[in-house]
């Protein structure tokens, strides 16, 4: 991977959809070099996949938090792991060292609807014993 890679994925960070047409023009490469680098990039497994940014505020989903979860003693942790993936309003979990077991982001339209997935199922369905959350104010910077 050379700085030419680099400059096409900080393009396609940004844009996702930006044309191998729009992304030569940059890179000042042609369309065919830059359409194979990025086949190649793809196949090394640099890039995944590819995302959209939705605005959150627009589909009324207006509050973010993280969840610092700790399982009980007994809790299956791949039961938890599955539910955990299946939630909607789940943007990220970790598995983390400290204190806590995982931290997840969870966006959602309101407190209230935090306090049911905190309440139902977290701790009802999921086996969590403990619990502290954080809600977001405001987000200076998001990556995905």
């Amino acid at each position: 991977m050379d700085a030419v890679d680099l400059s096409i994925i900080r393009i396609l960070k940004g844009n996702a959809r930006a044309t191998s047409s729009e992304i030569s023009k940059t890179v000042h490469l042609s369309v065919p070099a830059v359409s194979e680098r990025i086949r190649k990039l793809e196949e090394k497994g640099l890039i995944s996949g590819y995302t959209l940014r939705m605005n959150r505020e627009k589909l009324g989903l207006k509050l973010v938090a993280f969840i610092f979860v700790t399982l009980e003693g007994t809790a299956d942790t791949q039961v938890f792991r599955e539910a955990v993936m299946q939630q909607e309003c789940v943007y990220e979990c970790h598995h983390i060292a400290g204190s806590y077991d995982y931290l997840i982001k969870v966006v959602l339209e309101d407190t209230r609807a935090l306090e049911e997935f905190i309440s139902i199922a977290l701790r009802n369905k999921l086996k969590v014993s403990r619990t502290n959350t954080n809600i977001v104010l405001s987000t200076l910077k998001e990556e995905l």
